[in-house]
């Protein structure tokens, strides 16, 4: 009988890599706090309206990669492809804009997109997202982008540029939409399949296509910069204004824009170097309509996204990353000398401590290997002699010292290596 696979695009995580996921996540969480932002939790599943109308129905998120089924209720269900719209249809859902003028929330966790599987990408993948809810004030947007950057740097990514734009807002897009349209009519054979798609949905859109033809195409396109009104170059040059003041370098990317239809004048993305070639890490933007386009009150918004996947690739590869090791092992000799290391070890992790043993006969050598292997700090050596005495040599796997404990007393034997944590 074949045994049973991974579903294709899903991937395990395994313990070797936890490491790196467990350090990301902390810093995220205590740089996010010093920040004044607060975790919420959103379920995996939604209503596929949520996701049609705050994505667009004219994505391709929402046309070729939703995972969407019927349940038993008559109700049709998605698996959230994006964190966005989630957390906001909790935000209006909780009237959470009644407690506070300015809500910061961030959550962590899976989204699922039924895209075809290559390096890097997933059909589950994982985001780290940061929404800044209440308030259109341009000093937000500066704050929420200092943060990323701040993060990011924190993480130990490096050679970092940001790219910024704005996107308009509902009253100088259309005047740009029909010239950008107008232009492309004239050249719409060379715009690939999905370009020519969204010619009639969002023209938008084809800036951020990557098809060497389409980038050909819209190289001489008038931009969006040229068409945005006063409030909006206003807001512009005031978050411009606000990220000199807090030392933050930045690009005006004229061309830029952003995948998903509810994004509004600011836009942005980071970029890093570090690897060689110019990567994308994270991206967002404002979103000031989509609160009410999913039913509620006219609330202004801007986050981002982090595919936490794509920035574990970034790191580097031969730094040690947890700094979780045990604190001793139990080398023993004898099944005697098992049984007393069994409860021994336990009692020891109870107090608060890390600790391992072997469980199997294997020889002194080769336990003292895995010592070394599991990076412990210290070594007990029990045997049938330390029984009888009442004391075992307790070794420091560093230094080579070496000391007797009394077994009697596991008090005294906590006591000393929690000592040589707080040392080291």
């Amino acid at each position: 009988m074949a045994s049973i696979t991974s579903v294709r695009g899903f991937k395990d995580i395994l313990p070797e890599e936890m490491s790196k996921w467990h350090y990301v996540e902390e810093i995220a969480r205590r740089v996010f706090s010093h920040f004044g932002v607060k975790e919420i939790r959103v379920p995996l599943l939604e209503k596929t309206e949520l996701f049609k109308r705050g994505i667009g129905e004219a994505t391709d998120i929402v046309e070729k990669e939703m995972y969407t089924f019927l349940d038993r209720g008559g109700d049709y269900l998605t698996l959230r492809p994006e964190a966005t719209a989630s957390v906001i249809r909790a935000y209006l859902e909780h009237h959470l804009y009644a407690k506070e003028p300015l809500s910061k929330l961030y959550t962590m966790g899976p989204m699922f997109r039924r895209e075809r599987p290559q390096k890097g990408r997933f059909r589950q993948f994982h985001q780290i997202n940061v929404e800044f809810l209440g308030l259109s004030d341009p000093r937000i947007d500066s704050e929420l982008i200092f943060m990323l950057i701040h993060f990011l740097y924190a993480v130990g990514l490096k050679d970092l540029t940001l790219e910024i734009n704005s996107l308009g807002c509902p009253l100088c897009r259309p005047a740009f939409r029909d010239r950008l349209t107008s232009f492309l009519k004239d050249k719409e054979n060379a715009l690939c399949e999905d370009c020519r798609r969204r010619l009639g949905t969002n023209p938008l859109r084809i800036f951020d296509c990557k098809q060497e033809g389409c980038r050909e195409t819209i190289a001489g396109a008038p931009l969006i910069l040229d068409y945005i009104c006063d409030d909006c170059d206003s807001h512009f040059k005031e978050v411009q204004r606000n990220l000199d003041a807090l030392n933050t370098p930045y690009r005006v990317n004229r061309q830029m824009v952003r995948g998903l239809d509810y994004y509004t004048r600011t836009a942005f993305e980071v970029t890093t170097s570090a690897l060689g070639a110019q990567n994308a890490v994270t991206g967002g933007g404002r979103y000031d309509g989509l609160a009410k386009l999913l039913g509620g009150p006219d609330i202004p918004g801007i986050g981002f996204a982090i595919g936490v996947e794509r920035l574990i690739s970034m790191l580097p590869a031969d730094e040690n990353f947890s700094n979780v090791s045990p604190d001793l092992f139990i080398a023993t000799l004898g099944e005697k000398a098992r049984d007393f290391a069994y409860g021994l070890s336990n009692r020891l992790r109870a107090s608060g401590l890390i600790a391992e043993m072997e469980f199997s006969d294997k020889g002194l050598k080769n336990q003292m290997k895995r010592a070394n292997k599991l990076g412990c700090r210290y070594t007990l050596i029990i045997g049938e002699n330390e029984l009888e005495t009442g004391k075992a040599p307790l070794r420091h796997m560093d230094g080579g010292e070496q000391e007797d404990v009394a077994l009697s007393s596991p008090q005294d034997l906590a006591a000393i290596l929690k000592a040589g944590k707080t040392d080291t």
